[in-house]
């Protein structure tokens, strides 16, 4: 095997795998997003659904604060700002949320907006 075919060979399975941990992650914000949608439908009927959904939301953005706070993470310094920010408004925005002071739907706003930014970054997830 020659060198061109063992760096073509190594950047495909590097590929690959970026690809797979980019459609896990982008799974895991749509299952959120759905399941924050379908109880945000439902909320008068099942606030506490409602309330558990948002909870997971939170969660969510904790951990993309966490993962994005290691100095392993690659992602470009003002991406990471960004993230820290979103997640941050997202904390504020839920509690107003579950107090009943503001809707719901800029956290699905930001939700889909962070899918598509998955979706369209480079390679296909």
């Amino acid at each position: 095997m020659n060198a061109t075919s063992q760096a073509m060979r190594g950047y495909n399975e590097h590929a690959v795998s970026t690809r797979s941990d980019r459609r896990a992650e982008y799974d895991v914000i749509a299952r959120v997003t759905q399941g924050l949608r379908d109880r945000a439908v439902n909320s008068k009927s099942d606030y506490a659904g409602f309330a558990e959904a948002l909870h997971t939301n939170q969660r969510l953005w904790t951990a993309l604060v966490v993962d994005v706070s290691d100095e392993k993470n690659p992602l470009p310094a003002e991406l990471k700002a960004r993230i820290a920010y979103l997640a941050d408004f997202t904390r504020q925005h839920t509690r107003q949320v579950l107090r009943k002071k503001a809707s719901v739907l800029p956290l699905l706003e930001i939700n889909m907006a962070l899918l598509r930014g998955l979706k369209t970054e480079g390679a296909p997830v």
